[in-house]
């Protein structure tokens, strides 16, 4: 695959949007293929990890029509699966493998998902044990590799405390509650995004929640929704990142999703001096969505653990690259959960610092970066290197953002691997950028 060139840069300056939540686009097309009626997407998600999630659904049975990023899904209802011919593949997508794990628990029929080399090689057994619990049958390589082998058939709600956070396996849960006898409830050591809480309700199911507790019952009828979803604020973070770092820089960016879940990394940024205004805050489609300013600034660095690691998950990666770059550094611990996503992102994050310079120590669950100690915007300063991704979207965007306040040119092995969640990027960062 390609490798993509970052010279240093003046500055970013303009106005624009990022592509549709991957997370939210994931479960409304999920929900649309089991609702009964026609549901409308706007602003469907362009990751290919989406596309996944609309592969499968059509193996299914489900019928749709894509036009640029609106779906139409004519929806099955709940019991309208039908036993796919051969394996679903979810490519890279761990958010598709474990939501439809979830819906196809209950169907009573055998289903077969699996998915690439790098999805192959992430643990699922936070997933078979629980549906396991509910009455499926799952078989997986060496007890929690995909491809997983579902058979579906009557389930039982149950009760399940969460050992530690993932708004993938609740949700993976809560859908095949769908399905359950009973109610089912999940309770979470630390509240994460809730989007599949918002999209049941949303699809006419009620769901009850409180404070890291999420309930459903089961044999609920969910009626097409005509909905919009909010630009992705886990994309636009890249931006935001590049736009601190360069000095006079000015962005806007318009109608991302704002959802409380969401926004610790944003938090986090302000915490640090980051100029960020939120602005013409609204909800749609039961998220919350506004459009966001900022401006460069000198960032003092700190330190992310306990609950926060958690709600900023996918954040980290740009987070650690910001480190050299802040005052103080920034520390990153309580996220061994970045081990075992599309790569290691720790011993990514560490190599790719060390190439460009930067002061890094690894740590089993986490990383801490050094700052400048304040000689300068770029302690060392930084000199761009040949980034090595691993084949991780978040990794190579987060590097491509350093990359424009460094030394010399920086090289992006494997850039296409952002297509997996921002198809577009490297194009309107070049559009966004002044050198």
């Amino acid at each position: 695959m390609a490798d993509y060139k970052i010279v240093p840069a003046r500055d970013l300056q303009g106005e624009t949007t990022v592509p549709g939540d991957k997370s939210i686009s994931h479960r409304y097309a999920m929900l649309a293929s089991i609702a009964h009626g026609t549901s409308e997407i706007d602003n469907y998600s362009p990751a290919a990890d989406c596309a996944s999630t609309l592969c499968c659904l059509e193996r299914l049975g489900a019928r749709m029509q894509r036009t640029g990023q609106r779906v139409v899904i004519e929806g099955l209802g709940q019991r309208g699966f039908q036993p796919p011919e051969g394996a679903l593949d979810a490519g890279n997508s761990g958010t598709t493998l474990r939501l439809l794990a979830g819906l196809l628990a209950g169907p009573p029929f055998e289903s077969v998902l699996t998915g690439d080399d790098s999805l192959r090689r992430r643990p699922m057994r936070r997933i078979v044990d629980p549906l396991t619990r509910m009455g499926a049958s799952i078989q997986a390589e060496r007890g929690e590799f995909p491809p997983l082998r579902i058979q579906g058939g009557a389930l039982q709600a149950i009760r399940y405390e969460m050992p530690m956070p993932s708004a993938q396996v609740k949700s993976c849960i809560l859908l095949a509650g769908l399905y359950a006898s009973g109610t089912t409830t999940v309770t979470e050591p630390v509240p994460t995004r809730d989007h599949t809480e918002i999209a049941l309700a949303e699809f006419g199911c009620q769901v009850a929640r409180t404070a890291g507790i999420a309930t459903v019952a089961g044999g609920a009828r969910l009626e097409a929704h005509a909905l919009t979803v909010p630009g992705d604020l886990s994309s636009a973070v890249f931006l935001i990142a590049a736009a601190l770092l360069l000095p006079g820089s000015e962005l806007r960016l318009l109608n991302v999703g704002l959802n409380p879940t969401r926004t610790a990394a944003l938090d986090f940024l302000v915490s640090m001096g980051a100029p960020i205004r939120m602005t013409g805050s609204r909800t749609v489609s039961g998220e919350a969505r506004g459009d966001i300013e900022v401006r460069s600034a000198p960032l003092a660095g700190g330190v992310i653990s306990g609950e926060a690691s958690a709600r900023m998950i996918d954040e980290l990666p740009m987070l650690a690259a910001l480190g050299p770059f802040t005052e103080r550094g920034i520390t990153i611990l309580d996220a061994r959960e970045l081990r075992v996503k599309e790569t290691d992102r720790i011993s990514a994050l560490v190599d790719n610092l060390r190439r460009m310079g930067a002061r890094v120590e690894s740590l089993p669950d986490g990383l801490i970066v050094a700052g400048h100690g304040g000689a300068g915007r770029a302690g060392g300063p930084l000199h761009g290197a040949e980034i090595d991704p691993r084949g991780d979207h978040r990794i190579a965007m987060a590097f491509a953002a350093a990359g424009l306040a460094t030394a010399g040119e920086t090289v992006i092995q494997d850039a296409d691997c952002v297509a997996v969640s921002f198809p577009g990027f490297f194009d309107l960062l070049g559009s966004l950028v002044r050198h």
